[in-house]
Order: structure tokens, then C-alpha cells, then sequence
């Protein structure tokens, strides 16, 4: 899976389709959370902080799309 998004790619997406990109990001987020808590070595940092940052700015564009709806 693609873990780091840019902003243009993500905004070329409809709401349902960010949405089910940000459940599979939370899910690789937790699992990548147990990795680290299990074995107490963060070995990809870089890689949790991408899935960190790609679900930020998919929540930031949603919140952008439901506001200029009201």
C-alpha cells in the first residue's frame, strides 16, 4: 500500500474513497503500533510517520469539503 498520498492525488478522490483510504491507514497505523510495542524497536519511524501525515491531510481535506458545503 501506498503510504504517502500527495495533496493533488487526494484531492482527485471522492469523499468515499478518502474515507476507505483512511480506514485501511488507521488500520496499518495500529498494526504498525503493535510492531513497535512488541518487540520495543521502532524500526520503520519513517513509515509510521508517512501513515501519520497521509491521514492528516486526507482528514484536513475533509474537513475542507464539509465545510465549504455548509
Amino acid at each position: 500500500m501506498v503510504f504517502c498520498i500527495k495533496v493533488k492525488d487526494i484531492r482527485a478522490l471522492n469523499n468515499d474513497s478518502l474515507k476507505t483510504t483512511l480506514d485501511q491507514l488507521v488500520l496499518e497505523l495500529n498494526i504498525e503500533k503493535r510492531k513497535t510495542a512488541s518487540t520495543g524497536v521502532a524500526s520503520k519511524v519513517v513509515k509510521t510517520r508517512e501513515i501519520r501525515r497521509t491521514i492528516a491531510r486526507i482528514k484536513t481535506i475533509l474537513n475542507e469539503r464539509r465545510g465549504a458545503k455548509v
